[in-house]
């Protein structure tokens, strides 16, 4: 992997000769640009319907919330990343041009169809999304031999059919809470951030601090990842308060032991690389509050927003920086413009776990963290629209493998 570097302004940092890029070259550049302004957008909506019932959506306001935040943010994102990045690990073409716009027109019509027209057919159109992300993905491992990447596939088929059962339940064709199957698919997202977290956490420490200590025993990465899957099931399937209680705790501190290992004092000065270590500590927190709260300790409201507030738009605003900035050929350090991004989703993350946690501060905690959510995704939409739609560098190769984990 290339180095990280963190010092001035990134949008000024560019150097040397470049090529104009098409929006649809890259599956980050649609997909991040889309995803992060729906990403602030959705969140002044809700806030607006929830306080106000301004411009309430055809579905059910909360179920719509929830939905659009893991099925249509998260999974945008989730696309524009695995579409770029498996390029790099199986050396193999990924959907770009006519076939990528055609995806991200599928995605954008989903969004529309969510909002304003909820229907059978709108439902068919989201579900369709992940599942050509999952098969694309199956096919291209396969044909790589990248055996131990499709553990991935099968979390991404997981996450279509949670979300099809989401819209079975919220159509009224099963017997099921649509709720639920909105917080089964976060805790997937979960999943997916350890899977690839796990790799390229304490893999962009050790390039950006050469000679960084670290304890990354392959045991403990995969025991906690068996250990959160098992304490996941047992919460969606009720298996019983005190069974998720004691394996959600245990989760959440066997991978505080594994974050630990990866050195995260040494990041310390390094926003670009810090970012990810403060991002993938919401998991194991998230998960302590998911097992307080099976017990009856703290609202499950806590548990569910520092997951998805902290950990997921954590590491969804350090790698779409990041992805972004490798791709486009520029190099990968966090400026002022970065740093502002980071501390505003971390804020919001604050802001909405001390909601859940202090009722008297609810109100405020609630507006807080959407207005800090919001801008932080719009800053970014705004900062990099004309990178990600515009010139990257004649051979950006290095730093594209870099920003995404390649081998």
């Amino acid at each position: 992997m290339g180095h990280v570097f963190v010092g001035s302004p990134t949008l000024s940092a560019q150097r040397g000769p470049v090529r104009q890029a098409k929006p649809f070259d890259d599956g980050f550049r649609p997909f991040y640009l889309g995803g992060t302004v729906f990403g602030a957008v959705a969140v002044i909506l809700w806030l607006g319907a929830w306080y106000h019932g301004y411009m309430p959506p055809s579905l059910a306001a909360l179920l719509w919330h929830v939905h659009e935040m893991v099925f249509g943010f998260a999974v945008a994102i989730i696309v524009g990343f695995l579409f770029t990045a498996a390029r790099n690990w199986t050396g193999l073409p990924l959907p770009s041009g006519v076939s990528l716009a055609v995806v991200f027109g599928l995605w954008v019509a989903a969004r529309f169809g969510m909002y304003f027209a909820y229907s059978p057919a709108s439902a068919a159109v989201d579900v369709l999304v992940l599942l050509i992300l999952a098969g694309v993905l199956g096919v291209r491992f396969v044909r790589a031999r990248r055996w131990g990447t499709m553990p991935l596939v099968a979390v991404l088929l997981a996450l279509g059919l949670t979300n099809g059962m989401f819209h079975a339940a919220a159509l009224g064709w099963i017997e099921a809470s649509p709720l639920a199957m909105g917080e089964v698919g976060l805790l997937l997202v979960v999943l997916i951030q350890m899977i690839v977290g796990g790799r390229v956490v304490p893999g962009f420490t050790a390039s950006a601090i050469p000679g960084v200590r670290q304890v990354r025993p392959r045991s403990l990465h995969v025991g906690c990842f068996v250990l959160t899957a098992l304490a996941l099931v047992s919460d969606a399937a009720r298996l019983g308060p005190v069974w998720t209680g004691m394996l959600a705790c245990a989760a959440g501190l066997a991978v505080t032991a594994q974050a630990a290992g990866w050195n995260p004092i040494a990041a310390l000065g390094r926003p670009m690389v810090l970012v990810l270590h403060v991002s993938y500590a919401w998991i194991p927190v998230g998960l302590v509050l998911l097992g307080l709260s099976a017990l009856g300790e703290v609202p499950r409201s806590a548990a569910m927003h520092a997951l998805a507030v902290g950990s997921m738009g954590g590491l969804i605003i350090s790698m779409v920086t990041r992805t972004a900035l490798g791709h486009s050929g520029r190099p990968v350090r966090a400026g002022r413009v970065e740093v502002v991004m980071f501390a505003l989703v971390h804020i919001a993350a604050g802001a909405r776990v001390a909601a859940a946690l202090v009722p008297a501060v609810y109100m405020w905690g609630l507006a807080s963290a959407g207005v800090a959510w919001a801008a932080a995704f719009l800053l970014y939409a705004i900062s990099y629209a004309p990178m990600l739609l515009g010139a990257r560098s004649r051979a950006p190769a290095q730093r594209a493998k870099a920003a995404t984990g390649a081998p």
